[in-house]
């Protein structure tokens, strides 16, 4: 399932980033995400084994559950994260040959940004979802003032300082999702407590849509 398809169906625009996540433990974490309603899940590629995991959550969840990988800044990893059966590539850059590669692979890119050239840059590559990364340096009018400027077929996510705490003030400023990584996973935590603050957290998301 493609990113895309993961929305289109229904899916929250929330992406469980499990950075850190080991192959043994990954199935058991995904699933509770999933069983809790969050169904687009990111394996950062600075995680033990990101190819291993990804491969093993596309397996098992692949039909529920838009799998993909994050952190990929070469091309090299994008080429890993399509072996491995990823749909979906985030990046913490907008670097145009990464990207340029990930669309020939078909991956629905979702690169990151913070400054008004490095969106259009990502816009021009071929990109429709942008990442406002790091979301919480600058702020939720930050991100407010940067949509304003972009295409309106653009779809801002924040990522990075973003949860349940804070939700709200980014949804009032226009942003279409979210990316949560420590406040929904660190190495250590078992899958239930995941599946706990995956459900607080889509509690708060639809809290904020009152």
């Amino acid at each position: 399932m493609t990113l895309d398809e993961a929305l289109e169906s229904g899916a929250p625009p929330i992406v469980a980033i499990l950075r850190g996540i080991r192959t043994d433990e990954c199935v058991e974490v995904a699933e509770a995400l999933v069983d809790a309603g969050i169904r687009l899940i990111e394996v950062p590629f600075n995680s033990p084994d990101p190819a291993g995991s990804i491969a093993a959550m596309t397996a098992a969840l692949g039909e529920r559950a838009a799998i993909g990988g994050g952190t990929v800044v070469s091309t090299g990893m994008a080429e890993t994260l399509v072996s491995a059966g990823g749909r979906f590539m985030v990046s913490p850059n907008t670097d145009p040959m990464v990207l340029a590669r990930a669309r020939e692979l078909r991956l629905d890119l979702l690169p990151g940004f913070l400054t008004p050239t490095e969106a259009f840059a990502a816009i021009a590559a071929g990109a429709h979802n942008l990442k406002v990364f790091p979301g919480s340096v600058l702020g939720s009018a930050y991100v407010k003032a940067i949509g304003e400027v972009l295409p309106a077929d653009v779809r801002l996510w924040a990522v990075g300082g973003v949860g349940a705490a804070n939700i709200a003030e980014y949804r009032a400023a226009g942003v279409f999702g979210i990316g949560a990584g420590g406040s929904l996973y660190r190495p250590g935590d078992s899958a239930a407590q995941v599946g706990t603050r995956a459900r607080a957290l889509l509690d708060a998301w639809k809290g904020a849509e009152n």
